[in-house]
């Protein structure tokens, strides 16, 4: 199975394959979810926004997520992890604070602390880099759903096969290009797949 050459590759693949919609909301996950929009974007128009999603680690291994927070939602827990753990979500509660702390730094760095453009009734379609637990997209998504879009799609360029079974469920449709039977990391179907930063992301933005 061919990799992509990087983010803007597959965003540009993406958006062969999304629907036709008039005037769509396109979010952005940051950070990597930001290069792969920009391309999907300007295919297909709408409005490109960043909807900004911390992960929620476990204490003592941090790279370990045990759930997802999106801005304007509440925060969701991969419930299997946690019992694999021991942990119950008050026992994370001070990692939930400080993700919370770190989102609102990032909204007001990304979009100047502007709120996001109104959803309701809009065709919305969420974009990040690739699925692996899904946790983070279930984040976003179930915080687009409570803005009552009209139809909510998520895009993403590959993702694990049970993740992609599981979306299906939280979004009116879920495109992907690849669902690979041996997908470890999202970062494996990259040729290229750098760490982006803050100034990464502004500078796509103001690119786009």
């Amino acid at each position: 199975m061919e990799l992509f050459a990087d983010r803007a590759e597959a965003g540009a693949l993406l958006a062969e394959r999304l629907p036709e919609v008039r005037d769509p909301v396109v979010l952005a996950l940051p950070r990597g979810g930001v290069a792969v929009a920009v391309p999907v974007v300007r295919r297909i128009g709408g409005e490109l926004e960043v909807l900004v999603t911390r992960k929620i680690g476990y204490p003592p291994a941090p790279e370990l997520g045990v759930g997802a927070i999106a801005e304007g939602g509440e925060p969701v827990f991969d419930l299997t992890m946690l019992d694999r753990l021991g942990l119950t979500p008050e026992a994370v509660a001070d990692v939930v604070e400080r993700e919370r702390r770190e989102l609102a730094r990032r909204v007001e760095t990304y979009r100047g602390g502007r709120p996001l453009p109104p959803l309701a009734g809009r065709e919305v379609i969420v974009v990040d880099d690739g699925l692996a637990t899904g946790v983070t997209a279930r984040a976003a998504l179930r915080a687009v759903a409570a803005a009552r879009p009209a139809r909510v799609t998520l895009a993403v360029p590959v993702g694990a096969q049970d993740t992609v079974r599981m979306m299906r469920s939280e979004a009116d449709e879920v495109v992907v290009l690849l669902t690979p039977a041996d997908f470890r990391a999202v970062g494996q179907w990259y040729a290229h797949f750098d760490q982006l930063t803050d100034e990464d992301v502004l500078d796509l933005l103001d690119r786009r």
